[in-house]
């Protein structure tokens, strides 16, 4: 059941009227696709890409998201928030706590700033950028993957952590879903995804290592998050983007 085809009839059918899903066949990226939707001006807020497979997916920093034909789920989608543009930096959080809640069956935790683990093993990743009015963002989750097909060791998938009576349809609307009814309370002002984010945190609490994207590293307790969503240190440092690797 993992690899049963995308359908959008299937997922429009189980998600809110908000979301508007189309499924393509192939694609180099649904991130690049969405992107282009918006800069064109033909994106609405809840238009979501998903693709059996991706050519040029793309991660975060520029990196590369591979996965083979229909073994993960891979989407794209638009959002127009109306809180204040300071606070946007809490939306890949926000779309973070939403795949880790979907994953919740499976002890799935979220590693800051927006990888997903299970068994502290990466499942998902996301990536979000700010396009015209609003984000798009990016989300793969390794859903079918053998453990000859993981692109390093230190992945996962859903197939290996035993999901079985599970489609990526099925998946799909209950993340869309879950990421409507976190985002709505967020946008209207509402605060409670802090601690949402505290509770499902593997990286709050742990020794890190950062490494930041000039090539500097910091290693420190990771402490708290920022109104903003930045991983906060003991050493009073404010994190806003960079690899963080777990020390044990």
């Amino acid at each position: 059941m993992l690899s049963t085809p995308l359908d959008s009839s299937i997922i429009n059918a189980a998600v809110t009227q908000y979301w508007r899903v189309s499924v393509v066949e192939l694609t180099a990226s649904t991130q690049s696709d969405v992107v282009a939707l918006v800069q064109k001006g033909k994106a609405q807020s809840g238009d979501v890409v998903a693709a059996e497979f991706q050519s040029e997916g793309r991660g975060r920093l520029s990196r590369s998201f591979d996965a083979p034909q229909s073994t993960a789920l891979l989407f794209s989608f638009y959002v127009q928030p109306t809180r204040s543009r300071e606070d946007w930096g809490w939306l890949p959080l926000i779309a973070g706590v939403s795949v880790a809640q979907t994953l919740s069956r499976y002890g799935a935790r979220v590693k800051w700033p927006n990888d997903i683990l299970i068994k502290d093993k990466k499942v998902s990743g996301l990536i979000a950028e700010v396009v015209g009015e609003g984000v798009v963002i990016g989300i793969g989750i390794n859903v079918g993957m053998a453990a000859s097909e993981l692109p390093v060791p230190t992945a996962t998938s859903l197939l290996i952590e035993g999901a079985a009576n599970l489609t990526r349809n099925q998946l799909l609307a209950d993340l869309l879903n879950t990421f409507e009814r976190n985002f709505a309370r967020w946008d209207r002002g509402e605060n409670e995804i802090a601690d949402v984010y505290l509770s499902l945190s593997a990286t709050v609490g742990t020794q890190v290592r950062v490494e930041y994207p000039d090539g500097r590293t910091d290693i420190a307790l990771a402490v708290a998050i920022s109104p903003n969503g930045e991983l906060v240190l003991d050493s009073g440092a404010h994190v806003q983007a960079g690899d963080i690797v777990h020390l044990r």
